[in-house]
């Protein structure tokens, strides 16, 4: 009984968060996104000066330069941003994550995800690519880069940016891919 009045309540909260917030605007501004896609890059340099090495070798690189999450017991978390090959930028993901277990709070974080090769990238760019559970993020600290390891050519670094969120959870992170038009 009590699992279930638990449940129930974490369904609520979520569906009051769903229903409190604001609906997303039908176009991306481009040039504020590109702003902050900007901001987060610095930002993330600045925490590590190595990763700027690691920007130089990637194939790619999708960042997201804030993503909002907030769980109880079951949690969620969405973004947007922009993927580049090359150091040019060749399009926009959207980012949607869902977790479950023990947590409780509220978050909002940047993460850049590096691509190590074509192939990888060109995965992401399809429109089921996922991040398992098993694939762990690295917080964005100076010289955390240096030990970071790419995984099936991917490497992912996040860096929070305010709230709080505690959490022993189990979960993925789903993309979607919009390339730019000419």
């Amino acid at each position: 009984m009590k699992t279930i009045k638990l449940l129930l309540t974490a369904v609520t909260f979520l569906a009051t968060l769903a229903l409190a917030a604001p609906a997303a605007p039908d176009a991306i501004d481009q040039k504020k996104l590109t702003a902050e896609v900007e901001d987060a890059i610095k930002a993330f340099k600045a925490a590590d000066g190595s990763l700027k090495e690691i920007f130089k070798k990637a194939v790619g690189y999708a960042v997201f330069p804030t993503a909002g999450k907030g769980g109880f017991i079951l949690g969620g978390a969405h973004g947007t941003g922009q993927v580049y090959e090359g150091g040019k930028l060749i399009g926009t993901a959207k980012m949607t994550q869902v977790t479950f277990g023990a947590q409780i709070g509220g978050q909002a974080f940047a993460e850049i995800i590096f691509f190590e090769t074509k192939e990888a990238l060109t995965k992401f760019k399809q429109a089921d690519f996922s991040l398992s559970a098993q694939l762990s993020a690295v917080a964005a600290a100076e010289g955390a880069s240096m030990n970071a390891k790419y995984v099936d050519g991917v490497m992912v670094f996040t860096k929070a940016k305010s709230g709080l969120m505690a959490e022993a959870t189990v979960g993925g992170q789903k993309f979607s891919f919009e390339p730019l038009t000419p």
